[in-house]
């Protein structure tokens, strides 16, 4: 029997990916998840006393919170920058391997227990407690959508997970928080509202939350939100003194100058305005671009919940849009997309959407080495795509 041509983009290889079942798809997220834990057990197992063989202290970004609580407990200013050197350098020594403490007052109270654990403990207890309050938020996101999916192969399968733990960070955390608010908005907007106040932690990442519960007309969430905002500033204040806004805002302009230099590499970053930077752009420009593509981002958002009902179509689009709308957003803080791409997941991929979410999916495994050793800013363009067709799915709702 005589072959049938091969599938060309016009039979639909990529634009509908056919071929991409979901047998093949479970095959890949095995996959993935393999890989995933074979990158943690290959760390683990050519460290040496807690130190990679790259000579960095495993967890890394994890010391600047570890380091911030030590030094509430003993009473020391976390935004003096000479002694949040000198205390890192007290317990780990390498010159080079300094990681700043940019947030703001209200997440020190989550800093402030670690301080009294060593540290690998305190790794420990941070990555376990995140990861189940993420992992959480995945399956009421399973539950919800109605899908019959393997949670945990999942989580594991996907690659911001494993960025997340092997850098200690904060993503687990908020994207738990934002991906809870979310889903909770319409059956339990308190709840919701404590979870996106909780969430300011991470300010940048909440930009388009008021945008959209405003124009679906979600007063009590944004109520509830705003008052546990301040609440927690109101903790950090009492706990820490009033004098920490005033050095915060001072260690920020410093951060804002970090970045602008490149201190943290813009190959590192996933925004508009650091693919700018890398590409060649002056900082002027690449503001106005980023600014230009934060703006196209909440006014489409606005034209999606303009006169209807807050609905997870329109709570993925918020979320998708975030990484999008801050110049500073990293490989691991794209955990948050966890949530967006199960609900594209349940509803069916229309042309080209498999295609950019699988894409979304696993791109960031590869996003910083393309950059890096590429010069190839390949992740803004993806999250880019990702959120067009879902701030698009969200617009097509009944108006209400």
């Amino acid at each position: 029997m005589l072959a049938g041509p091969a599938p060309t983009v016009g039979d639909g290889f990529l634009r509908n990916a056919a071929w991409f079942g979901p047998a093949r798809a479970r095959g890949y997220l095995w996959l993935f998840a393999l890989l995933n834990l074979a990158t943690l057990v290959f760390i683990a197992a050519t460290s040496q006393g807690g130190v990679d063989r790259n000579g960095f202290l495993l967890g890394t970004d994890f010391l600047s919170f570890w380091t911030a609580g030590q030094m509430l407990v003993g009473h020391e200013n976390v935004y003096d920058m000479a002694a949040h050197v000198a205390a890192q350098r007290t317990y780990f020594g390498r010159e080079d391997a300094y990681t700043a403490f940019f947030y703001p007052p209200s997440f020190l109270p989550f800093c402030y227990p670690l301080g009294f654990l060593p540290y690998f403990p305190a790794l420990g207890l941070w990555l376990l407690t995140t990861a189940a309050a993420w992992m959480a938020a995945v399956r009421l996101w399973v539950r919800e959508t109605g899908l019959a999916q393997q949670t945990l192969l999942l989580a594991a399968a996907f690659p911001p997970v494993v960025l997340t733990i092997t850098h200690g960070q904060t993503s687990f955390l908020v994207a738990a928080l934002l991906g809870l608010g979310t889903l909770l908005v319409c059956d339990r907007p308190g709840l919701a509202g404590i979870c996106f106040g909780l969430a300011t932690i991470k300010p940048q990442f909440g930009v388009l939350i008021p945008l959209v519960l405003a124009l679906t007309g979600q007063w009590r969430v944004i109520l509830v939100a705003g008052a546990t905002a301040i609440g927690l500033s109101l903790l950090a204040t009492l706990a820490f003194s009033a004098a920490i806004w005033a050095d915060w805002l001072a260690v920020s302009e410093t951060a804002q100058s970090a970045m602008n230099a490149g201190a943290v590499g813009f190959a590192k970053m996933q925004s508009p305005f650091a693919a700018s930077r890398l590409l060649g752009a002056p900082v002027s420009l690449a503001y106005v671009i980023q600014a230009t593509v934060s703006v196209g981002v909440a006014g489409a958002l606005a034209w999606a919940a303009w006169r209807r009902r807050f609905s997870l179509a329109l709570g993925s689009a918020m979320l998708a849009g975030a990484p999008l709308v801050t110049p500073f957003v990293l490989d691991y803080d794209l955990v948050l997309l966890a949530s967006p791409l199960l609900w594209l997941l349940s509803t069916g991929f229309r042309p080209w959407e498999k295609l950019i979410a699988a894409a979304t999916f696993a791109a960031p495994t590869v996003a910083r080495p393309l950059a890096v050793e590429a010069g190839l800013p390949v992740m803004p363009f993806i999250l880019l795509a990702f959120f067009v067709i879902l701030v698009r799915r969200a617009a097509e709702e009944e108006r209400a």
